[in-house]
Formats: C-alpha cells, sequence, structure tokens
C-alpha cells in the first residue's frame, strides 16, 4: 500500500478548514445568526487556517506545522471551552441572548462549538500526520 505523502494531508486539512470557514459564514450571513465573543475567536483562528494550509499544500511544506499547529491546538482549547459552556448552562462570554446554552442551533445533532471542535481536531490531525509523513 501506497504512504500518503505531507502534501495530501495539508490538502485534507486544507479542505477542514474551508468547509469550516464556508459553514460559520453561512451561519451568520444566510442564516443571520450573530457570532457570540467564543465563536468570534474560533473564526479568528480558523480562517487564516484556510490560507496557511492551502499554500503549504501547494508548496509542500509540511514544516507549515510550526505556524499551523498552535492556532489549531488553541481553537480546540476555545472550542471545548464553548462546548463545555454549552452543556453545562453557563453563562461565560457568550452574548447571545444571555448565553452559551440560550441558543443551541443543531446540524447533525451537534451544536456550533461541537463542529468547530471536530474541525480544529481534524486540522491538527492532519498536521501531525503532515509532519509524520514529510
Amino acid at each position: 500500500m501506497r504512504r500518503v505523502d505531507s502534501r495530501l494531508w495539508l490538502a485534507a486539512g486544507t479542505l477542514v478548514a474551508v468547509v469550516a470557514t464556508a459553514w460559520s459564514l453561512y451561519l451568520s450571513l444566510g442564516l443571520g445568526l450573530v457570532p457570540c465573543e467564543l465563536c468570534w475567536y474560533q473564526r479568528i483562528l480558523m480562517y487564516p487556517l484556510t490560507v496557511i494550509l492551502g499554500v503549504a499544500a501547494l508548496e509542500n511544506r509540511a514544516r507549515v506545522c510550526r505556524t499551523a499547529l498552535p492556532l489549531s491546538v488553541l481553537g480546540i482549547g476555545i472550542a471545548a471551552y464553548h462546548s463545555w459552556l454549552q452543556i453545562s448552562g453557563g453563562s461565560g462570554t457568550c452574548s447571545i441572548g444571555g448565553g452559551c446554552s440560550a441558543v443551541q442551533y443543531q446540524f447533525l445533532g451537534l451544536s456550533v462549538p461541537n463542529l468547530s471542535l471536530i474541525a480544529f481536531v481534524l486540522v491538527s490531525l492532519t498536521l501531525v500526520a503532515a509532519v509524520r509523513r514529510r
């Protein structure tokens, strides 16, 4: 079986970041949902990953992990905290309707912070796999 090279892992990470970015824009612009403060932080971390990983995939630069992995790991932390706030019903720092538990828009049974958490974890895994295949 042929090993998957780092370029394909970087392309997979790019795809995840592009889908996450497009989904967040659809939620705001298409559905009119106003992002809370924690959602903005997650967007600030995800949006640059689309460009960083896209360029790295084109140039086959697995060393981009040094730049991209801190963004995605920080995103995991914020998305995990945001998901925990929704589950626990705490008011936290969200500004939508009085707290993270107030808006529970779901897709496939997952809330927006849950989907963000999955996206950041997938991006992180593709980065680690790209470095290991280098």
